[in-house]
């Protein structure tokens, strides 16, 4: 018995159909290589380790704020802070080492947070809780408030500040200009030191 012949049309659709699902394949493996090579990789902290023996304690510390590379870094057990900020990268541009114990013990799973010295300016105002005018913080303006002091030697103590660096001792006063021994006698007790 011969076989009837195929509807043309039948033909037709099976290869729009072949056509349709190769596109559609295609249009899913681009667009799905497209979402796995464009995706970003959450923001994650470098881990830095130590090489050490196998038979030394080690803690695993958070370092942050202002170090070349913060995050997770491990540590011996008798670490300091010292020693995780060296594991960090070191401290970066503007960090203020002073505002944090450096010798200090780690524990494990501690967090030290390295500010900068912005940071310190901030929280240090022109002005201490006693009333006391921090001359290396302090404006132009804000130092009118010390005894004595006018907009023009205010300008000259903070000229002078800005050339040649902060006042270590009150006794730094004396080089400015205007300022002299009575004058210091009255600026002694107003004036704060950071």
């Amino acid at each position: 018995m011969a076989q009837a012949p195929v509807p043309q049309l039948v033909v037709g659709v099976a290869m729009l159909t072949r056509y349709w699902a190769a596109a559609g394949g295609l249009v899913l493996l681009v667009a799905g290589s497209a979402l796995w090579f464009g995706r970003s990789e959450p923001d994650r902290a470098p881990v830095m380790l130590q090489p050490a023996a196998s038979d030394d304690v080690h803690i695993t510390v958070h370092v942050a704020g202002e170090v070349a590379l913060p995050g997770l870094v491990v540590v011996a057990g008798d670490a300091r802070v010292a020693d995780a900020v060296a594991a960090a990268g070191g401290s970066a541009r503007g960090a203020d080492l002073t505002a944090v114990n450096l010798a200090a013990p780690l524990q494990d799973g501690e967090q030290i947070v390295i500010p900068s010295v912005r940071d310190g300016e901030r929280e240090l105002g022109a002005i201490d809780g006693d009333g006391r005018v921090r001359v290396n913080r302090a404006s132009a303006t804000e130092l009118e408030a010390l005894p004595g002091v006018g907009p023009v030697l205010a300008a000259r103590i903070a000229a002078y500040r800005d050339e040649h660096g902060p006042f270590r001792t009150v006794e730094d006063l004396l080089d400015v200009a205007g300022i002299g021994e009575g004058k210091l006698a009255t600026l002694r007790d107003a004036v704060a030191l950071p």
